[in-house]
């Protein structure tokens, strides 16, 4: 690289020239590398020479840090290994270093080659050695300058390559509020290939969320929501006043949907089964996917609600966007409302500090599902019926008015026709949510899918455990088929996941593997209520082992030696469903509804037999 003085040669040679001409004397300059960076007079013609194996006087200075003054050129013994010190042509010479902080860029001379040059020089030497310092100074401010202008220049090329490396984007503003440095992140946001010389104008929302300040921005009519945060520059001047961090509302959304997101994609091809009546929710499946309508989904617990409504989205024209489900039976009445709107800065004791995005806001352009819809509070219900009329909603907190193109699925497992008359539910959003309609049946009612079911079930719990599953014997299966199923789905998948842990090494799920009392149930009610008979190899074509299933149920195995007296029989499914729901006073409601009785009911048998 060129030494400093080389990189300022012009600004050199001109202050030479200036101090030749006042001081009517020769002027020379050379670097730390005894290179002649400028020269006047006899100097003149050699410059930009290396004058290494000349320059003893300059090498003595550049090593000390002294200043010198040569009255006998050639004769001084700084001279003696200097091979033109017999003819050397100076009468006098004057040379000082010139010092950059601690360092020496190099030296400058001032010769007189005549007897009144040297009779001048002597006269007036101590305005000599002024003037020269002088001259110094000014070529080292001058270089400083340089150095400056690079740290400068080096700087502001790492905050470049900085700020075009960074997720957020970045707008530097005048005090006019025009763009004068946008990065590139910036412009991918705002999808504008050249913003600087815009005019930005920005106004915040007052909404502050997960961290960040909202704002709308907008660029040549077009509008822009924003989340991040405006600095006001120290100095501001008219060309640089403020900078904004931001990244596009979608984005943000889109990462805390990334971050929170545990949904399984899942298409109407994947759904298991192959009786009619799954055959005909895959159809309709598909139908429903295009359209944007709200469908409301059906069923008993543990049918399989949230599997289909992903299924919906899946096969949709929104498959590429989020897919939000909230359960509205398991967030506390009090906090239901935050979730599912969000909620500012502010807004209430106990929230975030930094605010927080609503489940709604989180679903832009995609799906939200309201699982256990008809558990939400009727204050909610009349929010969520606004929702569904105008397609906008409000942050707790907040006053701005945000529009939300959401897809809305809802389910549950209640009789909202039945909490309608109780005064539970409201009638206006019931038919608003029931656009599209879809009932899932109780798998003992489509009890064609339970050996696919079975099979499906016990390969991938067999994989997980790392256990070598062989086949399922046809008694075993004839009694999966005639269970009663009161927890649908999840109850079979979980009993296949207890035989698969108690599967001996030949990999044969026999009776030895079944639950405890699960045959003596599975058969008690069986028998009352006459299902065992209506399954046969015409309608159930195998086990999905390829285990051809028995002709007739009744052959499966011989009938009970004794009778289960009715009541006992109560109070073991009672006893059962409280086992499979839980104990908690949610848990009581699905159990009375999956028994069919009334929870009153359920409380009074309870004290009564348990």
């Amino acid at each position: 690289m060129p030494s400093l003085l080389l990189q300022i040669q012009e600004t050199v040679i001109k202050y030479a020239q200036i101090m030749s001409e006042i001081a009517h004397v020769d002027v020379e300059v050379v670097d730390e590398n005894l290179y002649r960076v400028a020269g006047t007079g006899m100097f003149a013609a050699h410059v930009n020479q290396d004058m290494s194996s000349e320059g003893y006087v300059y090498r003595h200075l550049i090593k000390t840090g002294n200043s010198v003054v040569i009255y006998n050129p050639g004769r001084d013994a700084l001279c003696r290994e200097c091979p033109k010190k017999d003819t050397c042509t100076e009468e006098i010479e004057i040379s000082m270093p010139l010092h950059l902080g601690g360092e020496i860029i190099g030296a400058i001379g001032l010769v007189g080659s005549s007897i009144d040059q040297k009779k001048l020089i002597l006269e007036n030497e101590k305005t000599y050695l002024e003037l020269v310092g002088q001259i110094a100074d000014f070529i080292v401010v001058k270089a400083t300058e340089l150095i400056e202008r690079k740290k400068r220049d080096s700087l502001l090329d790492t905050l470049d390559c900085t700020i075009n490396c960074m997720d957020q984007g970045i707008l530097i503003m005048g005090s006019d509020e025009v763009i004068t440095t946008a990065n590139e992140a910036a412009k991918r946001q705002l999808n504008e290939n050249l913003l600087e010389g815009m005019r930005a104008d920005l106004k915040t929302t007052g909404d502050k969320l997960s961290h960040e300040t909202e704002y709308h921005l907008v660029l040549k009519e077009k509008k822009f929501s924003v989340m991040g945060r405006l600095y006001d520059l120290r100095n501001p001047t008219k060309r640089y006043s403020k900078v904004l961090l931001f990244k596009d509302s979608k984005d943000v959304q889109k990462k805390l949907y990334e971050m929170t997101a545990t949904v399984h994609t899942l298409s109407s091809g994947n759904i298991i089964g192959n009786s009619e009546k799954t055959g005909k929710l895959k159809t309709e499946i598909d139908k429903v996917a295009k359209s944007t309508s709200t469908v409301l989904i059906t069923g008993e617990s543990g049918t399989g609600k949230e599997m289909v409504a992903t299924a919906i989205w899946n096969a949709s024209d929104r498959k590429d966007k989020q897919f939000v489900a909230i359960n509205c039976a398991a967030i506390p009445e009090a906090l239901l409302e935050s979730e599912l709107f969000g909620y500012v800065k502010g807004a209430f004791t106990g929230a975030d500090p930094h605010g927080r995005i609503g489940k709604f806001e989180l679903a832009s352009q995609g799906v939200i599902f309201l699982d256990e819809i008809g558990d939400m509070p009727l204050y909610l219900q009349a929010k969520l019926l606004r929702v569904l009329q105008e397609r906008s909603i409000i942050r707790i907190g907040s006053n701005q008015v945000i529009p939300i193109d959401v897809r809305i699925i809802a389910a549950t497992n209640k009789d909202l026709k039945e909490m309608m008359a109780a005064k539970k539910f409201r009638e206006d959003l019931y038919y608003r949510l029931n656009v599209i309609p879809m009932k899932i049946d109780p798998l003992r009612e489509r009890r064609e899918d339970i050996p696919e079911l079975v099979s499906y079930f016990a390969k991938r719990y067999a994989t997980l455990f790392g256990k070598q599953l062989w086949k399922i014997d046809d008694d075993t299966m004839n009694k999966l088929i005639c269970h009663p199923w009161y927890g649908n789905v999840r109850e079979l998948e979980n009993t296949v996941e207890f035989m698969i842990n108690m599967m001996e090494e030949d990999g044969i799920l026999n009776q030895k593997t079944l639950p405890g009392d699960f045959c003596k149930i599975g058969q008690s009610i069986a028998s009352i209520t006459g299902q065992m008979t209506d399954y046969t190899p015409e309608n159930i074509a195998g086990d999905g082992f390829g285990n051809h299933l028995p002709q007739n149920a009744e052959n499966s195995e011989a009938p009970m030696k004794s009778i289960i007296p009715l009541k006992e029989l109560e109070r073991r499914e009672i006893q059962k469903a409280i086992d499979l729901y839980g104990n908690t006073t949610h848990g009581k409601k699905e159990a009375a509804h999956s028994l069919g009785i009334g929870l009153a009911t359920l409380y009074r048998k309870l004290g009564e037999e348990l």
